[in-house]
């Protein structure tokens, strides 16, 4: 049965989260070998950088696929305790985590602890590139959440480090672990759809009208450093409803880019791989209402990418915010298998058919023309006798691959090198939405063509204090 697709952002990240997240990203039951890795050469000795809720959604992972947690960090003690707590759940795999050491500077975390052998990064968009870069200097290797970036000029820089370095690095784009992903890599390279001109994203959640940032500072809690919270970014009056998951801050935009940033990461990376697209050479783009200080409650986005070996030029759409979807005559090819257009999905329009991913790229169906209705990607007689190409995950476990790159074994799948050019698209994205005309793009300069007062949205300008 092909899937339904009704992925919204907050029950997809809650699938690549806790309980659920084998579902999506992670296989239900760890292999075997995972939990027979405990013999210390085969730890390898990790430091959690943030103990919020998506580390600790992480941690299971990190420990079950063979991480010795050592030492945590976070500015904030009431999640340090959480973090702890976590750790206890998972009983003897867990307690490393109990007697972790505890930090509050990851600056002093990597100065001193000389054991860790890798870091997992993810205390939010802000932070990602800077601690990930000095990580890497420190020679350790890293895991870091998406969004990646947090502009065009950091996805040009961590590329190039993680490019330059012999460290295994991998960003939290769970999707690109499972065999679907790849599978639908390489039924679209190998042209069962035909030439494809034309991929259209979209996306049913929204984060709410562009607001402008609340000066009325609310208490801050006597447990939280907001100044190093706040690092890179500029410290801002502080507000509780900045605390928390993805969905608290990243609306923000001196702290992430919203929808665009934060599911781009999952919803245009299928698109780049299997097309093997460079970076975008324009930016269109429509919002809903007049950008203020945080993501506007819909936007539409058009890039244009130039033909590349003997593939033509494409045109990739993005919307998000339940606005949009693909056009009208795609939208029919859909209705003969799921009734209705499903919520979300990343379609792509061959000469001879479609494919239709969920946003992810976990699930994929294919409906070729004169067929009566969509099949699973793995199923369509088309598809299967395209010969597998690229190298499965043991298990689709994301976590674990990038483990085991860090003892030496092969290179992860979604490193910095490939994902800092699917942040790039999105940012992108976000420098026309925030200088608020369309955009020509030089990616081997830098810069917007013609543009530059385009310059402050490109690189970033950010606080030293706590870099």
């Amino acid at each position: 049965m092909p899937t339904r697709f009704q992925t919204t952002r907050r029950s997809f990240l809650k699938t690549l989260g806790a309980a659920g997240v084998g579902a999506v990203a992670l296989p239900q039951i760890v292999p075997s070998h995972v939990f027979g890795a405990d013999a210390p050469s085969n730890k390898v000795n990790v430091a959690m950088f943030s103990c919020g809720s998506r580390s600790r959604q992480l941690l299971p992972y990190v420990l079950r696929s063979g991480g010795n947690v050592v030492a945590i960090c976070d500015v904030d003690t009431r999640q340090v305790a959480q973090m702890k707590l976590e750790g206890m759940r998972h009983g003897a795999v867990g307690a490393s985590v109990e007697k972790a050491k505890v930090y509050e500077d990851y600056r002093k975390l990597l100065d001193d602890e000389k054991s860790v052998e890798a870091v997992v990064v993810c205390p939010g968009q802000r932070w990602h590139v800077p601690m990930s870069k000095r990580a890497l200097n420190a020679g350790k290797h890293v895991y870091c959440e998406k969004p990646l970036a947090h502009s065009a000029a950091q996805a040009r820089e961590i590329r190039e480090l993680g490019r330059q370095t012999r460290l295994a690095t991998q960003v939290g784009s769970q999707g690109g672990a499972s065999n679907l992903f790849r599978r639908s890599m390489e039924v679209i390279q190998a042209g069962v759809l035909g030439p494809i001109r034309e991929v259209y994203v979209w996306i049913s959640s929204g984060c709410g009208p562009s607001r402008e940032f609340d000066t009325k500072a609310d208490p801050i809690p006597a447990e939280l450093n907001w100044d190093f919270w706040c690092g890179p970014s500029k410290v801002l009056p502080f507000k509780n409803h900045y605390l928390g998951d993805c969905e608290k801050w990243g609306p923000w935009l001196e702290f992430g880019d919203g929808y665009l940033a934060d599911m781009g990461a999952h919803c245009l990376n299928l698109p780049w791989r299997a097309l093997k697209l460079t970076a975008p050479l324009s930016c269109t783009f429509k919002i809903s209402e007049p950008l203020k200080d945080s993501y506007p409650s819909s936007s539409d986005l058009r890039w244009e990418f130039a033909a590349r070996e003997s593939m033509p030029p494409v045109t990739l759409w993005w919307h998000d915010g339940g606005k949009g979807g693909p056009p009208e005559e795609l939208g029919k090819e859909l209705l003969s298998t799921y009734n209705k257009v499903p919520s979300d999905g990343v379609l792509f329009a061959g000469e001879n058919g479609i494919l239709l991913a969920s946003p992810p790229g976990t699930d994929a169906v294919v409906k070729l023309k004169g067929d009566a209705k969509c099949r699973g990607v793995q199923d369509h007689e088309a598809c299967k006798p395209v010969p597998v190409t690229i190298p499965r995950a043991e298990g689709q476990d994301h976590m674990g691959e990038w483990l085991g790159a860090c003892r030496g074994g092969p290179k992860t799948f979604q490193g910095f090198d490939t994902a800092a050019m699917v942040a790039e698209i999105a940012m992108v994205g976000m420098t026309a939405l925030r200088f608020g005309k369309p955009i020509e793009w030089d990616s081997e300069a830098l810069k917007v063509k013609g543009e530059p007062a385009a310059e402050p949205f490109i690189h970033r300008e950010v606080r030293q204090k706590w870099l």
